[in-house]
């Protein structure tokens, strides 16, 4: 059993991902990162992360429709929508499209890991040894 979880970062701009690669990194394992919307749920078919951390905006198909297809496919997957914009509606609208968590891009990188380890360990399929 993995003690780490296995984490998919959809963001289309480099600079986010690679700050999330390295706060992340030191507490999961990063299995792919997609830059495109259109890849995102076929990437998390393949790649089985525990959790898809998505941006709400990303070229060709948003994240809220991302949540709501990677949701469809897998009813137990975990998904959360980061932005840089934040307001009541967007985090109720994300939350409505299934995503397990709402996370603003300038948060503490600590919120971002709580929310992924509420994630991981609330998963019946990959709960930690």
């Amino acid at each position: 059993m993995t003690t780490r979880p296995r984490v998919l970062l959809a963001d289309d701009h480099a600079g986010i991902v690679q700050v999330l690669d390295r706060l992340l990194s030191r507490d999961c394992d990063i299995v792919g990162v997609v830059a495109d919307g259109r890849d995102v749920a076929d990437a998390a078919r393949r790649l089985q992360p525990v959790v898809t951390v998505v941006d709400l905006n990303m070229p060709n198909v948003n994240g809220l429709d991302i949540c709501r297809q990677i949701r469809r496919s897998d009813p137990d997957a975990h998904v959360i929508v980061i932005s840089g914009m934040f307001d009541d509606d967007i985090r109720d609208e994300a939350l409505a499209a299934g995503a397990a968590g709402f996370v603003h891009k300038s948060a503490a990188g600590n919120e971002l890991i709580a929310a992924i380890t509420r994630s991981w360990i609330t998963r019946p399929s990959v709960r930690p040894a």
